[in-house]
């Protein structure tokens, strides 16, 4: 069973950057799409950014300007370049992996962010 595994979350202040990682171990066939998502405490996981196999890129309002999703297909790993962020930028972020056959998730790596 693939398994996805974030990196990269922890604590700063408003206006300051973070670069997510996320790896995968196990191969994965048919990846369609990578993406990002986050939760913060008390609400619904969300869309952060996504990206294609084709190299497409998707941001979420929240995320556009700020946020850079990329990928290395030969290494199947994600990141997202985090800058000035916000306090409402805390939450878990999580690493999706989308494939024909299934959909993957990572255990998630906490960003949090004070003013």
């Amino acid at each position: 069973q693939p398994q996805l595994e974030e990196s990269g979350g922890g604590s700063v202040q408003a206006g300051e950057s973070l670069r997510l990682s996320c790896s995968t171990s196990g191969s994965i066939d048919g990846i369609t799409s990578m993406a990002w998502y986050r939760q913060a405490p008390g609400k619904q996981r969300e869309f952060v950014a996504a990206i294609t196999k084709g190299g497409n890129t998707h941001y979420a309002d929240s995320a556009k300007g700020r946020f850079t999703i990329s990928r290395d297909n030969t290494k199947n790993t994600l990141s997202l370049q985090m800058d000035d962020l916000k306090p409402e930028d805390t939450a878990v972020y999580y690493c999706n992996v989308a494939s024909w056959a299934d959909n993957y998730w990572g255990q998630g790596t906490q960003v949090t962010v004070s003013s």
